[in-house]
């Protein structure tokens, strides 16, 4: 184990580890305070969202080099408006080259050694003759990487079906599989409007459920199926899950309300 800090970068809502070296091991962190921090020699500007803590040496990707100063910060924030202006440099200039690509944020590393681009598209790109063009304008190293559709909704943000702010830029930090199974555990329409979300793929929020939906699944039977009861046998009309109670359609009787796992296939 090795001491770090939690450090998050501008346009990322990932946190990060930045190893406290041994020569700064009295140095002072408090949440929110700013630091300058390296990796593979490109240098970057973070926020601190933990104290000094104890991690794996795995799962530390940075070192901190100094806390950061005024000067530092104004550097940041100059940084931040010239990405600005690239970015709209680098839109109009992919419009010149006739590219099938959505450039999505651009991010000055604090160094202004590398101007990184991210762009979603739904084929390879020949991006040379963009890169070379934007490397002539800001004398630097240019990075062009491809996204998928789910990482450009959570750099570009929105609202969700629920009105609530997209949990991709919320809080969700990676993506999990989410599959169609987990819709029809839940007894929910395959309606592709009500089970997708913005960007076009199944709803995050489907796997958040997905297991207390399959526990209370395991002794009901599912909508359709033929069930004997005292009364009778009939067919299953309508399934209650999270109540655990479904509904029973029996010929000349009439429809019986069954809780829990009352009946037998």
């Amino acid at each position: 184990m090795i001491k770090a800090v939690g450090i998050l970068f501008e346009n990322d809502e990932k946190t990060y580890y930045a190893l406290i070296p041994q020569n700064q091991v009295d140095l002072k962190v408090t949440k929110n305070s700013f630091f300058v921090v390296e990796k593979e020699k490109c240098v970057y500007f973070g926020k601190a969202v933990t104290e000094i803590i104890e991690k794996d040496e795995k799962e530390v990707s940075y070192k901190v080099i100094r806390p950061a100063d005024e000067k530092d910060l104004q550097n940041h924030k100059k940084n931040i408006k010239d990405a600005n202006s690239a970015l709209n440099d680098a839109i109009e200039l992919s419009k010149k080259y006739s590219l099938n690509m959505q450039i999505i944020d651009a991010i000055f590393t604090f160094d202004r050694d590398q101007l990184l681009f991210h762009f979603y598209a739904e084929d390879r790109i020949d991006f040379r003759l963009l890169a070379k063009s934007l490397a002539s304008i800001y004398k630097t190293r240019i990075e062009l990487r491809q996204i998928g559709v789910r990482d450009k909704a959570k750099k570009i943000g929105g609202h969700g079906i629920c009105g609530q702010k997209l949990c991709c830029a919320r809080f969700l930090k990676d993506f999990e599989s989410v599959s169609i199974s987990m819709a029809k555990n839940q007894n929910i329409s395959l309606n592709q409007n009500k089970i997708n979300g913005v960007c076009g793929r199944l709803l995050c929020c489907l796997k958040y459920e997905n297991d207390y939906y399959k526990e209370c699944k395991q002794c009901l039977p599912n909508l359709g199926d033929f069930v004997i009861l005292e009364e009778g046998q009939g067919k299953v009309i309508d399934v209650d899950i999270l109540n655990k109670k479904y509904k029973v359609d029996i010929p000349n009787i009439g429809i019986i309300e069954v809780t829990g796992c009352n009946g037998s296939n």
